[in-house]
């Protein structure tokens, strides 16, 4: 079997506030290979939100290994870790983070401006992403100017130009109206189907059916996992 994409063993993570310390993981081993779909369910405050932060390199563990595709992340410093977050992991955010004053195609080519790939190379990646998302007719146009369905695309298509090993999307639908989530969920489903891993964060169970696997963190644990055939009474908990 190949390497997996995403290689967790035994992570721990602890926020202090003065003398308040808050354990938001402990102890979560997983393994997410390529082409799969997973999402990670929970409550708010399960540590869903920091198993993600962690997953995509923008937060340091304080206990256990990550290895992301076979590379120990401890060994990466920070100029790695910023070209692996540029490179390798696309991300998708529940409120877009699109820049107000940039027109979509400007924004969904921004990822190769830090990449330094070439003006013209970066325009014609960026109009290609777009009509993946079927944005073309819109990517002269503002945020503020389509409607929040099509900034969420725009923003798919900024986390795709890279041709990431990895897409995470953290409660992508949560700005959405119903039509939109679905729609976004259905590209989310087609973008796995040409190939591209996806980890999902969300807390709502409608959302989380549109991927393969179904994990669950229930207070820092992980506690269902679907791949695993555990008992689906744990899974509807965190819906």
């Amino acid at each position: 079997m190949d390497k997996p994409v995403i290689s967790l063993r035994n992570i721990w993570k602890t926020y202090s506030t003065g003398s308040i310390e808050l354990t938001a993981l402990k102890g979560i081993t997983l393994d997410v290979y390529a082409g799969e779909f997973a999402a990670i369910m929970g409550p708010s405050g399960s540590g869903k939100s920091t198993l993600m932060h962690i997953i995509g390199c923008l937060d340091q563990k304080d206990e256990g290994e990550y290895f992301f595709k076979g590379n120990n992340i401890r060994d990466l410093n920070q100029n790695d870790l910023a070209l692996l977050r540029n490179q390798e992991i696309g991300f998708v955010f529940q409120s877009f983070n699109l820049l107000p004053k940039l027109t979509l195609l400007e924004n969904v080519a921004l990822p190769m401006v830090y990449a330094a790939v070439n003006r013209k190379d970066r325009t014609s990646r960026a109009v290609h992403a777009l009509q993946i998302v079927g944005l073309e007719p819109w990517m002269q146009h503002k945020p503020n100017e389509v409607s929040g369905g099509q900034k969420q695309r725009a923003a798919i298509a900024r986390a795709m130009v890279m041709q990431p090993v990895l897409l995470i999307a953290d409660e992508p639908t949560g700005n959405l109206d119903s039509r939109s989530s679905r729609d976004i969920m259905q590209l989310f489903q087609e973008l796995n189907r040409s190939g591209t891993t996806i980890v999902l964060i969300t807390h709502e169970a409608d959302i989380a059916s549109y991927a393969k696997r179904k994990l669950q963190v229930v207070d820092g644990q992980l506690v269902f996992d679907s791949t695993l055939h555990k008992s689906g009474d744990q899974e509807q908990s965190a819906g």
